[in-house]
């Protein structure tokens, strides 16, 4: 489904116009999309996971809400302010963690291709998500394409349908990215 065939974008768009019944099916849409995505994301986590998909979304969507839905443009849009609101809820979910000084078992979701597991350890998800952070800074497309994998639970061929460009680019720009967190969190190429 292209960009502008998707009925997510149109209905953002006519509830951006002030059409309501256009905002509430697009709110709809938002939370179920966000509740597949926690699922995916944290369903690898098992009976491990103490952050369940419920509150991931809970916290998410309450960070997109904060943003008011209607200012979001387009599935693109959409998916790049679900992917960091699902990320901040994760690192805010291990800051918690530190803080409470009592370590435990977090969530559990597998980076692809060797990086490191970000929940399993707290300061680890953090030092996870400072690297992302300076990545950012650095080349925000590819820090966008891990972004959306990681956290948005894309599939290459839905990133590239959103960037608009081929998997084997997405495939080349994820494991540029994975490289460049390896480093950056002190492990080898």
């Amino acid at each position: 489904m292209t960009e502008e065939q998707s009925p997510l974008t149109e209905w953002l768009r006519a509830a951006g116009s002030g059409d309501r019944d256009a905002g509430g099916r697009a709110y709809a849409e938002i939370y179920a999309e966000l509740r597949r995505i926690a699922a995916r994301q944290l369903g690898r986590a098992g009976a491990q996971a103490t952050l369940t998909p419920t509150a991931l979304v809970n916290e998410a969507f309450l960070k997109l809400a904060r943003g008011r839905l209607e200012s979001i443009n387009d599935r693109r849009h959409f998916f790049n302010l679900a992917a960091r609101a699902m990320r901040q809820t994760v690192v805010d979910y291990a800051r918690e963690r530190l803080a409470e000084k009592r370590g435990g078992d977090l969530v559990r979701t597998e980076l692809d291709d060797g990086l490191p597991d970000m929940h399993a350890d707290a300061q680890r998800a953090l030092a996870i998500d400072q690297a992302l952070g300076v990545l950012e800074r650095q080349d925000a497309e590819l820090a966008e394409t891990f972004t959306w994998r990681m956290f948005g639970g894309l599939s290459a061929k839905q990133i590239a349908d959103l960037r608009g460009v081929t998997e084997r680019t997405v495939h080349r720009d994820l494991d540029l990215a994975r490289n460049y967190l390896r480093l950056a969190l002190g492990g080898s190429p």
